[in-house]
């Protein structure tokens, strides 16, 4: 994403960041459940699926027709130009593609009004697109109602 939405909740979501660095371990480290919507055959989205259960996080992986899951996306209001390949819900949240398990702890603790976050498309070195040592800068996009809002994270 080239630019930043300068809102008040862009500004938020840097200081909710900015935050993170002081938040005790402790603080992030309770389990929590997340429905997953992924397609049977794409290795990524079992291994982002993996990531999560490492992490801690309690979760139900659905494997879906690409028919549903677009479906999925529509209805959780991913935003065409964020979508990846696997969709989840968590908190009343939707989350699209590689998103890391420490973005979904920071979203979880200071419950921002968004509608989700993505990462867009399949970024090498994201959580379930490791490549050995290789990776690449990405963000995690905040999404609201009327689409992308800004970066909540940036890897």
């Amino acid at each position: 994403m080239t630019q930043i939405f300068e809102t008040a909740t862009t500004r938020r979501l840097f200081i909710m960041g900015a935050m993170a660095t002081i938040i005790p371990q402790e603080a992030l480290s309770a389990p929590h459940s997340i429905q997953v919507w992924k397609s049977a055959t794409c290795g990524c989205c079992s291994a982002w699926v993996a990531h999560l259960a490492d992490a801690g996080f309690s979760v139900n992986a659905q494997d879906v027709s690409d028919d549903e899951l677009q479906a999925t996306k529509a209805g959780l209001g991913v935003p065409l130009s964020l979508r990846s390949c696997h969709t989840a819900r968590i908190g009343g949240y939707a989350i699209e593609g590689h998103v890391p398990a420490e973005d979904l702890e920071l979203l979880l603790s200071f419950k921002p009004e968004i509608s989700g976050l993505a990462v867009p498309g399949m970024p090498i070195g994201s959580p379930g697109m490791e490549m050995g040592n290789e990776t690449e800068p990405y963000d995690t996009v905040a999404f609201g109602p009327k689409g992308p809002i800004g970066v909540f994270a940036q890897h």
